[in-house]
């Protein structure tokens, strides 16, 4: 009997989980997501590692933790050892799932620091150091898309990196991403890198494109307001997707594809629904075309797995209806690059933070290992 993620796999969706913990691995339950929930890949970012190191319950990173610190590693180096190794453990689990899907999926993404987000020499060379320290060929190496980020995916591309794209909210951003990925492909093919083994995505956010949205909408108040509310976030993707369609059929992009190249997927994040009047798995089955990911945090995997109705292609036929809610959105006076703009900056903000509470956390970590030595 069918479920509804295999339904959604059917349908062309990607199912990727938006969470990675050491426990999760060791215990199988990432296999048995594998086996049982058709997740064919993994997202991380500095909030989850910090979330997974600093759990007080789980005692898996413990003896590493106190054999860095004797050693006399720093704790950002302690937290790359850490977070290093559980990729690489993750990405040898979906290493039959790569192989399956002709080396699209069985992905595992790790993130270059936060504080690299507005350098993008910085960043070049930290995507070139994870990329050869994992050593792993379903790797992808998470690069902002940030003014700085957009010459720095370039040139990872340009080196023959996999990248997985992220914090994109707006769709002249992400037409600089994908941008980007072309003119990085085009250096491959100059420097002779074989364009086959290049796979990227496309990070665009959702969920928070409703929150931020629908505050400004709540502020203004009148019914035309109202009915706008929770339509942004769906409307954006969607527009994204059809950007994505029209770039890729170019005779740029084409001639590239004819050398060997992948597209470059998009790939849904932030679809846990913070807003509990809307249905959980609004982000998922809403947002359903051939070729794109889905990443989802385990509760909106396993409300997609419990309940999720999928129906096909739920994007393609919803450009126009897209574009009328961006033009009732502009018509109440709600500049909409702001809104994009204010989600960057803050999703750059939230990823520093969350990096140095785990820098801290691991710090406090090493100065108790010492007091105990």
């Amino acid at each position: 009997m069918s479920t509804p993620t295999a339904d959604l796999a059917a349908a062309g969706v990607s199912i990727w989980l938006d969470d990675l913990s050491r426990t999760r691995i060791d215990s199988g339950n990432l296999q048995e997501l594998i086996d049982t929930r058709n997740v064919t890949g993994v997202t991380t970012n500095p909030t989850i590692f910090a979330n997974a190191i600093t759990n007080p319950d789980d005692t898996s990173y413990d003896a590493q933790v106190t054999e860095l610190a004797a050693s006399g590693a720093t704790a950002e180096e302690a937290v790359f050892a850490a977070t290093t190794q559980d990729v690489a453990a993750a990405l040898d689990v979906f290493r039959p799932v790569w192989e399956a899907s002709g080396h699209v999926d069985g992905r595992v993404s790790i993130e270059v620091s936060p504080d690299l987000a507005h350098d993008t020499d910085g960043t070049v060379a930290q995507a070139k150091e994870l990329w050869a320290k994992i050593d792993r060929p379903n790797l992808l190496v998470k690069i902002p898309a940030t003014k700085a980020g957009l010459p720095a995916i370039a040139q990872a591309i340009g080196a023959g990196i996999s990248v997985n794209v992220t914090l994109i909210f707006s769709l002249e951003r992400y037409a600089e991403v994908i941008d980007a990925y072309l003119t990085g492909l085009e250096t491959a093919k100059a420097a002779g890198i074989d364009l086959s083994t290049v796979q990227s995505v496309a990070s665009f956010f959702v969920s928070r494109v409703d929150t931020e949205t629908d505050k400004r909408l709540a502020a203004i108040g009148t019914p035309e307001a109202e009915s706008l509310k929770s339509k942004a976030g769906l409307a954006n993707a969607r527009l994204a997707y059809e950007l994505y369609e029209k770039t890729f059929a170019s005779d740029r992009a084409q001639a590239l594809l004819d050398a060997g190249a992948n597209v470059q997927r998009p790939l849904w994040a932030s679809t846990g629904v913070k807003d509990p009047a809307l249905p959980d798995t609004l982000y998922v089955t809403e947002l359903v075309a051939q070729g794109v990911v889905n990443t989802m945090p385990e509760k909106t995997l396993e409300a997609t797995f419990d309940h999720g109705v999928v129906t096909g292609d739920t994007i393609t036929g919803g450009y126009d209806q897209a574009r009328e809610v961006f033009a009732g959105i502009a018509d109440l006076g709600i500049d909409f690059a702001d809104v994009t703009q204010v989600l960057e900056d803050e999703g750059v903000a939230k990823f520093i933070d969350s990096w140095h509470d785990l820098l801290r956390s691991v710090g406090s970590a090493f100065h108790e290992v010492a007091e105990r030595n």
